[in-house]
């Protein structure tokens, strides 16, 4: 029988490599992050904090193969975990700016310090016989852990909690003998150069940043394929096995076959998440693609790279990390919070990278074949470029897209999308819906509060001009509207988009538009109805389309098809001709009730009888007034 020690000899390097994922993907991605937006840091502030955390990280990665000279690598790796764990448990008080500053870096170096040294040692710790499978079975591991439902969906403060008491397991582990450096280094010809390996995992660092900053930013794309506990065990399951896959595939063959095969996997998800029909597939291919290459990560400066002894091993290690690892990171989350996707280009460039070898071996050696398939490529691409330009892209595209905005911008969380039928919603926002209607919907948007008005008809009672108005400036067109202003979104697509979304949502019936038009304010309320009171809602409300220096009228004034006429003397083109006060009163307070079909004007639903009776009384005695001193002229 094995001795206890033959039997779990190695081991160790396992579970290091298991924390240090644990805390990477807990703390550093999720935990850190959700502690941040709790003290609710000024944007700049919060970008000073994460610039700090990467200074830290470059830092430190550069310098850790130096501190070896002065402490062994048992000695950094405690410290590594020791820095780790103050800066999870210190993130759980509610720190001020500098703090923070100062907390993102010592979790960039805790994180920079444990990386490189254990990336330069590992085949020590993993005792060298079986060390890429122990490293698979460590990196795999430590994404299970991370994609635990009860850990992954717990509160920023435990998730702190828990990374910081995991790192101090590890300093525990760290109390035991390493093995000598006199190890088998495993690869004696490297399949890439140090700096061609860094490229590599650059590329692949940049396009999982971008990936994974996209789905966990974007509502429709997270809710198919990383909410629900269903999710998160088959995302770690995942994980598991193609990480031990993966440390196989290294033991036996090139490591070229494996990022060609990472990258094939997070293209594929990369592509599948744009389609909806497809995006719940990519829930397979981006975790299969990422453990794929975390696991060489981890492996290639001791045991891939063919560095001859820790010295050398320890700058691979470096470069490695300071420039694929927190560069090609930051350069990922970069694009993907400008772009919104992944762009098309950026996979073809990438692909060019990651399969240049072969590419270069068919160049070499079947340059015939090569340039006519180049040519049949040209041919067909200059073809479908001429059918496509032909076609104008439909429509509905842009409503797809908007309703991703909708969701990724927290739309939900104030307004609904469901008329409760038999109540007073069905005249102001119906027709009413079915609820097996709203739950075909992927995902349903019935909303969780009503703080802003239900849009299950926006389409139909506002104009793509209004929504725009209203998105890039609310208080210019709604006086008292608590929504912050959008303008952001129209630096690119998405505002766009989201207005064509909006504006799809449309539902026609007869006898409420019919109800709508003859609807008049109750009795009571036209009874109370105050003219002093309906002047001031009318400079509130009504004045910045509707006088010659209001705010939206200024501002847009270009834009509009017709200017909105001046309603205490000008021409009301949309109103019939009232031969009294009280039908001039009337035909105002129901063009203020709900406004205008097929126009800019809005509706104000919310509005009280009331108040619509007192602006409306009040518009109409300033018009009689204006007429009765025309007449006397």
């Amino acid at each position: 029988m094995l001795s206890a020690r033959k039997l779990f000899s190695g081991w160790q390097g396992t579970v290091l490599v298991a924390v240090t994922y644990v805390y990477f993907l807990i703390f550093a991605q999720f935990a850190f992050l959700g502690r941040l937006a709790s003290w609710q840091l000024h944007p700049l502030a919060l970008k000073a904090v994460m610039a700090s955390m990467v200074v830290g990280g470059i830092l430190f990665s550069l310098v850790a193969p130096r501190l070896e000279t002065l402490w062994p690598p048992r000695c950094l790796m405690r410290a590594g975990f020791c820095l780790s764990s103050v800066a999870a448990f210190l993130s759980m008080l509610h720190l001020k700016l500098a703090m923070a500053v100062l907390l993102g870096f010592l979790a960039g170096a805790g994180v920079a310090l444990l990386t490189v040294t254990l990336a330069t040692h590992v085949r020590e710790w993993t005792d060298g016989n079986g060390s890429l499978v122990r490293i698979g079975f460590g990196t795999g591991l430590g994404y299970l852990i991370s994609n635990y439902p009860p850990l992954f969906n717990a509160s920023a403060s435990v998730q702190a909690l828990v990374s910081g008491l995991f790192c101090l397991l590890a300093m525990a582990v760290t109390l035991t003998r390493m093995d000598s450096d006199t190890l088998d280094a495993g690869k004696e010809q490297p399949a890439l150069s140090p700096s061609r390996a860094v490229l590599f995992f650059g590329v692949l660092i940049w396009l999982d940043s971008a990936a994974f900053y996209i789905i966990q930013h974007t509502g429709a794309y997270k809710a198919a394929t990383w909410q629900g506990g269903r999710h998160l065990y088959m995302i770690g399951l995942l994980h598991f096995l193609a990480a031990i896959l993966a440390g196989m595939v290294l033991r036996r063959s090139n490591p070229l076959i494996l990022f060609s095969a990472a990258f094939s996997c997070l293209a594929i998800a990369c592509l599948f998440l744009q389609q909806d029909s497809l995006r719940a597939t990519a829930t397979i291919f981006y975790p299969v693609g990422v453990s794929l290459y975390s696991v060489a990560l981890v492996a290639w400066p001791s045991l891939l790279s063919g560095a001859a002894n820790g010295r050398e091993r320890g700058r691979i290690a470096a470069r490695l990390y300071a420039i694929g690892g927190w560069v090609g990171s930051a350069l990922g989350i970069g694009m993907a919070e400008h772009l919104g996707q992944v762009p098309a280009v950026f996979l073809l460039l990438t692909g060019i990278v990651i399969f240049s070898p072969v590419i270069l071996w068919i160049m070499r050696r079947r340059s015939r074949e090569l340039i006519g398939v180049a040519g049949m490529l040209c041919v067909a691409a200059m073809l479908r470029h001429s059918m496509g330009s032909t076609r104008k892209k439909p429509d509905e595209d842009a409503a797809v897209r908007g309703r991703q905005v909708y969701i990724s911008e927290g739309c939900i969380h104030c307004h609904s999308q469901y008329v409760r039928p038999g109540s007073q919603d069905v005249l102001l926002w119906g027709p009413e819906q079915s609820t097996a209607y709203v739950h075909r919907q992927h995902p349903p948007l019935i909303g969780n509060r009503r703080q802003g008005p239900d849009l299950s008809t926006v389409g139909a009672r506002r104009s793509p001009l209004w929504l725009r108005m209203h998105f890039i400036d609310p208080p210019s067109v709604s006086n008292d509207s608590v929504m912050p202003s959008f303008a952001v979104l129209f630096h690119d697509q998405r505002g766009e988009d989201l207005i064509a979304y909006l504006s799809s949502l449309k539902a026609s019936d007869e006898r409420l538009s019919r109800e709508r038009l003859t609807w008049k304010p109750a009795q009571d309320a036209l009874a109370h109805a105050d003219a002093r009171n309906g002047q001031q809602l009318y400079y509130r409300f009504c004045a910045t389309c509707h006088e010659a220096d209001g705010r939206a009228r200024m501002a847009w004034q270009n834009s509009f098809p017709h200017l909105p006429p001046n309603l205490l003397h000008g021409q009301l083109i949309h109103m019939k001709d009232a031969k009294s006060l009280l039908a001039l009163q009337s035909q105002l307070a129901q063009i203020a009730k709900f406004g205008i079909p097929g126009t800019d004007m809005p509706g104000h639903e919310t509005m009280s009888d009331c108040d619509i009776a007192s602006i409306a009384k009040w518009i109409a005695q300033q018009r009689a007034q204006a007429f009765s001193q025309a007449r006397g002229l």
